[in-house]
């Protein structure tokens, strides 16, 4: 994932293997991660942090972004997928910003997700189905295929929300209205914990990558709940001839979602997906 870095200030012709030994010797070891192996975080200011995973016997490191939300978002869980390759992570799949009662599916205020979290080591074996966690989460773009006003023409690909803005795990809906009611699910197969979204930025923050000097644009976007943090290559925008969000315009693209758990850890009753941590 050494091009996700470009969202954090890392550019595309870095030496990585250099990154690796340079980070392995300013680096921490990350909790909840795993007795095997090396799980090491270099922090790198306001939140920001290079991670690093090298499993036992593996002979390269695996780098990838991370940024410390302060936001805290509920979501009503419907499963939990484990990852072969990846046996300290699980990916996330529910409802965001449940109602407090009722189905969140017939709720205008929630809206299905997915993601990853990194410290799956806190969550129990065996978890209730609509049991609420709270997670701290940020994106990291794959894919930014639009940037600028509101286009009612544009394609939507997820659960719209008030304004024309939606949001939607990869790979859609089941077929149905738009809002979750093909097949009494709304989820699709949410690979990877990623998310195709078109969202307005409410807020940008400038933060500056401290090994490169390069800047790093932090982007809010609007969700009802919270807001969640977003972070784009500005590379990727250049070479595709997007201009750089601002606030006011809409983001829309592909967004990896990676977090941890913040709360929301009590009472699990009933096993979702297959063994992990």
């Amino acid at each position: 994932m050494d091009f996700l870095l470009e969202c954090i200030g890392f550019p595309p012709d870095h030496d990585f293997d250099e990154l690796a030994r340079r980070a392995r010797a300013h680096a921490e070891p990350v909790a909840w991660r795993g007795p095997e192996g090396e799980h090491l975080r270099m922090p790198l200011g306001q939140g920001l942090e290079l991670r690093m995973d090298r499993e036992s016997g593996a002979p390269n490191w695996s780098l990838y972004p991370h940024f410390q939300s302060q936001h805290r978002l509920r979501i009503a869980v419907t499963d939990l997928v484990g990852i072969p390759d990846s046996p300290y992570d699980v990916i996330l799949q529910g409802w965001a910003n449940p109602p407090v009662d009722g189905d969140p599916r017939e709720s205008p205020d929630s809206y299905p997700l997915a993601a990853v979290i990194t410290d799956a080591r806190r969550l129990p074996r065996r978890i209730e189905i609509g049991h609420v966690l709270a997670v701290t989460l940020a994106g990291f773009a794959l894919d930014v295929e639009y940037v600028g006003p509101f286009d009612a023409k544009r394609r939507v690909r997820g659960r719209r929300l008030d304004g024309g803005a939606w949001i939607g795990p990869l790979g859609g809906f089941a077929p149905g209205d738009g809002h979750g009611s093909g097949d009494g699910s709304g989820l699709g197969d949410s690979p990877g914990g990623c998310v195709e979204l078109s969202l307005p930025v409410s807020a940008r923050r400038t933060l500056a990558n401290p090994v490169t000097g390069s800047a790093v644009e932090l982007l809010e976007v609007d969700l009802p709940g919270r807001p969640l943090a977003l972070f784009a290559s500005p590379w990727q925008l250049e070479c595709d001839g997007l201009a750089a969000p601002n606030v006011g315009s809409r983001i829309e693209g592909t967004f990896l979602l990676t977090g941890r758990v913040a709360g929301g850890l009590s009472s699990p009753t009933e096993r979702l997906g297959p063994q992990f941590g």
